[in-house]
């Protein structure tokens, strides 16, 4: 039997004003990142992207903008008062919302990136 008591996990919207970017590492990069001997990354550019290089292997970076925002929570323990009522308890802040990600993709499967074609976002985004 549900109860009207429960009002559920209050959400909050409290920026942080931090801008986050969320990077998507290739499976083969995880795995020598959470090795017990990890190796050491270097960040190069090239023409097109940006390159981060282990020993032989290299990733560009790449810029994916996508169509459905991600949020970013965090959680805190107690939340203000809310109008008249005090709600207290657990609660999620909503910090920040992020439309895109970068992605690395293994330099020898990598092409040149894209020339901008006009799109709004193309010519903006980079700005980010």
């Amino acid at each position: 039997m549900s109860s009207q008591q429960d009002a559920g996990v209050p959400l909050l919207h409290a920026p942080d004003g931090i801008g986050y970017k969320l990077l998507e590492l290739p499976p083969e990069l995880l795995a020598l990142l959470e090795s017990e001997d990890p190796p050491i990354l270097r960040l190069e550019s090239s023409a097109n992207s940006a390159i981060i290089k282990s020993g032989a292997q290299s990733w560009s970076l790449r810029q994916k903008n996508t169509s459905n925002a991600l949020i970013v929570l965090r959680s805190c323990d107690a939340t203000p008062s809310l109008s008249s009522s005090q709600i207290t308890g657990p609660s999620l802040k909503a910090v920040a919302t992020v439309h895109d990600t970068v992605e690395l993709v293994a330099e020898s499967a990598a092409k040149a990136a894209p020339v901008a074609r006009g799109k709004w976002h193309e010519r903006f985004a980079r700005g980010r």
